[in-house]
């Protein structure tokens, strides 16, 4: 029989466990009871609105000390708002009253017992599923709430926190090889959470333990995006806590650029990781860590881990996301590997990954002499190999360039930055009141759409005719043309007029053509093998960029005066959200500008062969290619603006342009047609790649102040201390 004192203590034992919350649905309903909004008792808790939001559909729980003090807070609704009875109960007397700690937990039942046999997966959670207001929890006497490391995925209602719910996000059924989703966010107490509010018991306590955890019990990964590509690997996201328990300094500190900082090779990490026969990249052990064996048939053997603490998710591309709780991270995260791919480096990196992942380099075909199986070139790639730039299109430290002595100039194929000179604004327009910013959705995705590239290698031609179709870089001089200087030059990025011959790529010399302009080239260095190798790119992100915009409650069908109104909200809706759409605008220009990587490190030497030069996916000429066509589009926009309003811009900043206004709103200056239609080829608001949003709007005075000063209003038309800031 147990002694008194062994009681006590068991008793003594039981309070020093974490205090247990009623389940996510009650404490929606508690919090209701009492007419209390999410924004207060986030005040109170000294949280985020979003954070409250995440402990109400179950996505995280809080920690100590805010632990306490919310559970302190529940148990004082409950006893002033008990939940009342279920329909169709007998009636009752009265219980009487009780003290605030003796209040039944509210318990979910499941919906259909008899039908199950076993833990939950991804599959049995309703993304967008609204938590039941009408239906009061069922009232079960207390017990003891399973731990918060579950050993198993654990299913939880999901919520919307979309205002208003613009559309139901439906996620793909899981891949039964990945049934816990493509990543989880590992904490210091050993919980790993992963997508749709899984979260997993990772038992690991050294590097090496996570990995073959990962490979052999977690169940994370994610399909190939074509049938010829591989299955992305798991990636493992490590807080800083996490971090700190395997091993791993809590920062990297160093003289080196933060993305270039790397443990050193004596680390005793670095080198448990090598006695298990376990390989790094060659970028080390760093912020985005990539641990692997060789691939054992077709099995790949790999994890990809990032380290928060390490900076490894940048505040530019991931605004907010390093400090959101780890089910917050896992959502934003997983949200992006559904939509655009497994993050697998920076948002640069990830971009350039994703256009291997859906045109993969080879493809198997049977050998027809021996019959087997075996790997060739995938048409429509850019292949295994990487290729040389033609001479103008490399960068001046490239071999091509040093090797050789060229001294033919350069491809000077760069984004809009320009102002129009104050000599040449009118009393009319400096004494309108609005200086009004309008920003092109993803200019650069928009004409990666339907763009023809070269495939092969450049070959040189001499005195060639222009061929639109044919794309390359063109010797050809285009100062002779004269075009309004109100506008931008086309041809050049700081819209100046060219003033000899210079080398341009195939749109740039097609939209001289469109202007009027009889071209001669003098040479060109041109490819004969042409496809659209961006096309699955652009399909994939255009989309990935419009649904996330439509959960945001920004949709294709609302009319412009509801568009604005809900760009205005949109960065107020969801956090979660806003990171993703952020992580994948810059997914396109950084994979954009990793066409293009220039070399890094201080030890570098002109003429020396950079790693990026041994990527087939190192190519200037199609960076070139995109930004061609971007500025064009914008070009062309201007110049139809002209034409219908006889509205002459302020100034351009890559994809931004700012026109003086009569009024605070792009209503007030856009072209419409007698019907209120927008009119086809000025700039047109919505939600698509392409289509304009508003980006600011500032007084008329302070625009010409900054154009006076030399300064670019459209860098600064957001407003904040960005004015004073003269860098990009």
């Amino acid at each position: 029989m147990a002694t008194e004192e062994e009681l006590f203590a068991n008793i003594d034992a039981l309070l020093e466990e974490e205090p247990q919350l009623p389940p996510p649905v009650e404490r929606a309903r508690l919090r209701e009871a009492a007419g209390i909004t999410q924004a207060r008792l986030a005040t109170a808790l000294k949280t985020t609105t979003q954070t409250v939001k995440n402990y109400e559909n179950g996505r995280s729980e809080p920690k100590s000390p805010r632990l306490e003090a919310y559970q302190r807070l529940l148990q004082g609704w409950a006893a002033k708002y008990p939940a009342p009875a279920r329909a169709g109960a007998p009636a009752r007397d009265p219980a009487p009253a009780r003290d605030a700690a003796e209040v039944p937990v509210a318990v979910p039942q499941p919906e259909a017992p008899a039908a199950f046999t076993g833990p939950a997966t991804p599959a049995a959670i309703a993304p967008e599923a609204a938590a039941p207001a009408a239906a009061p929890p069922v009232q079960v006497p207390p017990v003891q709430a399973a731990p918060r490391r579950a050993a198993r995925p654990v299913t939880r209602p999901a919520t919307s926190s979309r205002q208003p719910a613009a559309r139901k996000a439906t996620a793909p059924d899981p891949d039964p090889r990945f049934p816990h989703g493509p990543l989880a966010v590992l904490d210091g107490d050993g919980s790993a959470y992963g997508t749709d509010g899984i979260v997993l018991d990772c038992p690991a306590a050294t590097v090496v333990e996570l990995v073959e955890w990962t490979l052999r019990e977690s169940g994370l990964g994610a399909p190939k995006l074509n049938r010829y590509g591989k299955n992305s690997d798991p990636l493992i996201v490590l807080t800083a806590a996490a971090a700190v328990k395997l091993g791993l300094p809590e920062r990297l500190e160093g003289r080196e650029q933060r993305r270039s900082l790397r443990l050193p090779e004596d680390h005793p990490v670095v080198e448990q990781v090598g006695r298990a026969k376990w390989r790094l990249t060659q970028r080390g052990f760093g912020p985005w860590a990539r641990v692997y064996r060789k691939a054992q048939g077709r099995d790949r053997q790999c994890v990809q881990l990032a380290i928060l603490s390490w900076d490894a998710l940048d505040e530019r591309s991931w605004p907010g996301v390093s400090e959101m709780e780890p089910a917050d991270i896992a959502r934003v995260l997983g949200i992006y590997a559904q939509r655009v791919i497994t993050p697998r480096g920076s948002t640069a990196v990830s971009g350039l990954e994703l256009m291997t992942a859906l045109r993969p380099p080879t493809k198997p075909e049977r050998d027809p002499g021996t019959g087997n199986w075996v790997s060739c070139h995938n048409p429509g790639s850019l292949g295994t190999e990487p290729m040389d730039p033609a001479p103008p299109e490399a960068t001046p430290e490239h071999p091509v360039v040093m090797n050789s002595g060229w001294t033919g100039g350069f491809l000077n194929e760069e984004a809009y930055q320009w102002v129009r000179p104050v000599e040449l604004l009118t009393d009319e327009e400096c004494l309108l009141p609005h200086a009004v910013g309008l920003d092109l959705n993803t200019a650069f995705l928009a004409a990666a759409a339907r763009l023809v590239v070269g495939l092969s290698a450049p070959d040189h031609f001499l005195g060639p005719k222009f061929n639109p179709k044919i794309p390359g870089s063109w010797l050809a001089d285009l100062s002779h043309m004269e075009l309004d200087p109100r506008l931008p030059s086309p041809f050049t990025p700081d819209g100046t007029r060219p003033t000899g011959p210079a080398w341009y790529q195939t749109h740039t010399v097609a939209y001289a053509q469109e202007l009027g302009y009889d071209v001669h080239p003098i040479e060109a260095y041109l490819r004969r093998e042409t496809g659209a190798y961006l096309d699955p790119w652009h399909d994939r992100l255009k989309n990935a960029y419009v649904d996330t915009l439509a959960d945001l409650g920004v949709t294709r069908d609302l009319d412009d005066r509801a568009f604005l109104t809900a760009m205005e909200q949109h960065q107020r809706t969801d956090p979660v959200l806003t990171a993703v759409l952020a992580a994948i605008k810059a997914t396109v220009k950084g994979g954009v500008g990793k066409f293009r990587e220039r070399p890094q490190g201080r030890n570098y030497r002109d003429g020396d062969r950079w790693p990026a030069l041994e990527r087939p996916t190192w190519r200037p000429d199609i960076r070139a290619a995109v930004i061609s066509k971007a500025r064009v589009n914008m070009h062309r926009k201007l110049n139809n603006m002209v034409r219908m309003t006889g509205l002459y811009p302020l100034a351009v900043l890559s994809d931004c342009v700012v026109y003086p206004s009569p009024g605070d709103s792009p209503l007030d200056f856009l072209p419409y047609a007698a019907s209120g239609r927008p009119q086809p080829g000025g700039f047109r608001l919505g939600p698509t790649p392409g289509m304009a949003k508003p980006e600011g709007v500032r007084p008329m005075l302070w625009a010409v102040d900054l154009m006076e000063q030399g300064l670019n209003p459209a860098r600064h038309i957001k407003g904040g201390d960005a004015v004073f800031d003269d860098g990009e």
